[in-house]
């Protein structure tokens, strides 16, 4: 004698089934394991049963920011940020980047949050110097640690500027205990200069540990007389103009770059003493803190010749960045 056949439950039965599961999972916070005991199911068909629901649009999840700090988080647009450029996270702060101390200290302090969440015991951090990055170092709490800081550009000039580079050197080492390591060099030097300082025993082994970073920090120059190398006497006029005319349009390291972030072949390519652009390309996390319209287009660039992975600046720039990279498609 044989079996009946087995029926298909009625579809009101099976979507009552599909609810409760996704009920106990989503707003109960039963385990699959637990479902599959309530339910009278075998744990896979538990698991089954809430994914179905997912997938029918039986399941809404729904986050809301408290309404009082609402208007200053935005992760929609980051989101797009970070689809649009292929990033793995975009932070944007509240404050509009201006170049002003307290936009600074707020790009900083976001950075500073992203640094300390990413950076790990054995993981060697390289910077460069810049307003931005101080303003991170200055926003540290001593909550995470790294096995050394290294500073990934020269910084002697001719003239008396302050880059920064040895308080930010001094504080990221500190806070993140780990041993600092200083790249005493200019950054432009003539180009027997820089080939004598890449086999000096001493300076080759910052540069080294520089290149091979496995963290980087950095902010972006632009090609303009406000932008720091030019305010420190580290390039002229005669050299703007240049990079203008081979469309720089901006640097990473006193090293310049293209709207498409292509490296850009000036005469400063074999007087510079940094990581090459390759190296910041090829590192896996790094973590670019700019923002405010006189940064966009370098910002842009940096983001189009991947150098980026993460991405810290404010909500203008943000928005800017996903209209421009959309116009072009």
């Amino acid at each position: 004698m044989t079996s009946p056949p087995r029926t298909t439950p009625d579809t009101g039965h099976d979507l009552r089934l599909l609810v409760r599961a996704a009920t106990m999972y989503h707003l109960e916070g039963l385990t699959q394991a637990e479902i599959a005991k309530r339910l009278g199911v075998s744990r896979p068909t538990a698991g089954r049963l809430v994914a179905r629901a997912r997938a029918q649009g039986l399941v809404q999840v729904t986050v809301s920011a408290p309404s009082h700090l609402s208007s200053s988080i935005h992760t929609d647009v980051e989101r797009s940020v970070e689809q649009t450029f292929g990033l793995d996270e975009v932070l944007i702060i509240d404050d509009t980047a201006d170049g002003s101390a307290s936009a600074n200290a707020a790009l900083g302090r976001a950075g500073a949050s992203v640094l300390m969440r990413r950076i790990q015991p054995t993981d060697v951090l390289g910077f460069t110097w810049g307003p931005e990055q101080v303003a991170v170092a200055d926003a540290m709490a001593a909550t995470s640690s790294c096995r050394q800081v290294v500073q990934m550009d020269g910084s002697m000039t001719s003239v008396d500027y302050h880059t920064g580079v040895d308080h930010a050197l001094a504080r990221l080492s500190d806070r993140l205990h780990a041993r600092p390591m200083r790249l005493v060099a200019p950054l432009y030097a003539d180009p027997e200069t820089v080939t004598a300082l890449e086999r000096d025993s001493i300076l080759s082994q910052a540069l080294s540990a520089a290149r091979s970073a496995n963290v980087m920090l950095f902010g972006v120059g632009s090609v303009s007389t406000s932008t720091t190398l030019f305010e420190g006497a580290f390039i002229d006029a005669i050299v703007l103009d240049e990079l203008d005319e081979l469309g720089a349009v901006g640097e990473i390291g006193g090293r310049f770059y293209d709207e498409h972030g292509r490296p850009v072949r000036s005469t400063l390519v074999d007087r510079t003493v940094s990581v090459p652009l390759d190296s910041v390309r090829a590192c896996p996390t790094t973590i670019l803190v700019s923002g405010g319209e006189h940064r966009r287009n370098s910002i842009l660039g940096a983001l189009r010749g991947g150098y980026s992975t993460i991405l810290v600046t404010d909500l203008p720039t943000a928005e800017w960045l996903v209209a421009q990279q959309e116009g072009e498609l």
